[in-house]
């Protein structure tokens, strides 16, 4: 079974640098287009399902996805919600490193949980699915954290950006998640 997972569109948070965590910020004009070109992207494709954090940035690129690709209707599954950032939410990179030198944040979901979290909503999509393929939309810090546990750390969290509406494709067979591809654009891959 094929799982592609995409980071939602551009925000205007993302565009200034600011951390969202689990602020609702919708999409930006810019992060509107990229979830359309995504949405050409897949349509040329058969998928089952498409599942989405509740979040609005999320939540609107797989809308808008679905619509391209049409699939009936988005499930939303709130454990694929981004990180909560805690007291480092809203805040620019100058901001963080003046209000918190020692990169600690209060409130700041622990990694592990946060892994935990994502891999089991991935898997519950998966169940859902029935084995069909399946579109995921979610958030950085949720996708880089497995691609950090299934990499045994090699790329992930800390190690990968990952660009606004790009794409990862998982892979699921005899109940094992593996990283096919990551972080690819629009124009470097072929769903067709």
């Amino acid at each position: 079974m094929n799982i592609c997972v995409v980071r939602h569109g551009e925000t205007d948070w993302n565009r200034a640098g600011k951390w969202q965590g689990r602020e609702d910020i919708p999409l930006n004009e810019t992060g509107k287009q990229q979830a359309e070109y995504c949405g050409d992207t897949l349509k040329h494709k058969q998928w089952d399902a498409i599942f989405s954090s509740p979040l609005k940035r999320a939540k609107e690129t797989a809308d808008i996805i679905a619509q391209a690709a049409n699939i009936p209707s988005v499930v939303t599954v709130y454990d694929l919600i981004e990180r909560d950032l805690g007291a480092a939410s809203g805040l620019t990179p100058e901001e963080r490193k003046r209000l918190f030198p020692d990169g600690k944040y209060p409130g700041m979901e622990n990694w592990d949980r946060l892994k935990n979290r994502v891999h089991k909503a991935i898997l519950k999509c998966t169940d859902k699915s029935n084995g069909g393929d399946i579109i995921i939309v979610s958030h950085g810090g949720s996708i880089n954290s497995v691609l950090a546990h299934l990499s045994n750390h090699k790329i992930g969290t800390g190690k990968t950006p990952l660009r606004n509406g790009c794409f990862t494709m998982l892979e699921y067979a005899g109940g094992v998640l593996k990283i096919v591809y990551y972080n690819k654009s629009v124009g470097e891959v072929d769903f067709g």
